[in-house]
């Protein structure tokens, strides 16, 4: 099983983060270099991804008192592995931190994969006002896009929908923040 450590990315991760996103057919051009501060990455150990280190990443833009989980991406390679599962969970940790209290998505064809992590399907009319105004809600993502919510605190509070995935994904951010 391929294991890699989550992150926070840096400056010098933009290309390989859009160059990830671009692969999968995920919008980029709304994303800038200073974007990167909403990703957390995953690197994969040395020598397991030739040409890349990068293999995962996904974002929280903080949007008032939520958030948008946007760009969540893990190299075709390593799909169906759990890397996508510990990547969302490592957004929500940081989201909570920052005391967001829901997080809000748009997506075209992975909404089996985000029900298991404990999103729900909304009308796309009933995301708040501040979300729906942003470009990934008013140009980027088509309007057949389902939108799904997940609220932090449902997160905290039915701890059984947290894998061993989000222990393991909240030591790899503390490391990489004590490192």
């Amino acid at each position: 099983m391929h294991r890699a450590v989550l992150r926070d990315a840096q400056p010098g991760d933009y290309a390989a983060i859009t160059a990830l996103l671009t692969g999968a057919g995920l919008p980029v051009d709304d994303l800038s270099p200073d974007d990167v501060r909403w990703f957390v990455v995953a690197q994969a150990d040395a020598g397991e991804a030739a040409g890349c280190t990068i293999v995962g990443a996904g974002a929280v833009q903080p949007i008032g008192e939520n958030g948008l989980l946007r760009s969540v991406v893990v190299a075709p390679a390593l799909r169906s592995g759990g890397l996508g599962a510990r990547l969302v969970r490592a957004l929500e940790t940081r989201a909570g931190a920052a005391g967001l209290a829901a997080l809000y998505l748009l997506t075209g064809d992975a909404q089996a994969f985000f029900r298991t992590l404990g999103y729900q399907t909304i009308d796309r009319g009933e995301a708040p006002e501040a979300m729906r105004a942003s470009a990934q809600f008013a140009s980027i993502c088509p309007s057949s896009a389902t939108c799904m919510v997940r609220t932090l605190a449902d997160a905290a509070r039915y701890p059984e929908r947290i894998s061993a995935d989000v222990v393991e994904a909240q030591r790899d951010l503390e490391k990489e923040k004590r490192s």
